[in-house]
């Protein structure tokens, strides 16, 4: 939550359920309580999955251009999606 308010292309984590501790990009806002969600293996950009707010561990970071992408209805792949999240994970490590 960057401001509060849940925003396309953030980094977040699953706190529980069978995707524990797995990493996503933010792809949709749905509203307040829900988002949808993609990391490009699992959750596909054609099937991204509805989660919860509430069951998201949000990062202070985002995948900008690809966020962009997103917004004006441009193509995004699910290798550009698994690229932009590694990209993000390398620097929340470091």
């Amino acid at each position: 939550m960057i401001g509060s308010k849940w925003i396309v292309g953030q980094l977040v984590s699953s706190k529980a359920g069978r995707d524990a501790d797995r990493y996503f990009l933010i792809y949709e806002v749905l509203d307040q309580s829900f988002v949808r969600v993609v990391d490009g293996d699992l959750r596909r950009v054609e099937t991204p999955k509805r989660k919860r707010t509430k069951h998201l561990k949000p990062y202070q970071l985002v995948a900008g251009e690809l966020a962009e992408r997103v917004k004006s209805g441009q193509r995004v792949t699910n290798a550009d999606v698994r690229k932009a999240i590694e990209g993000l994970r390398a620097k929340l490590e470091s």
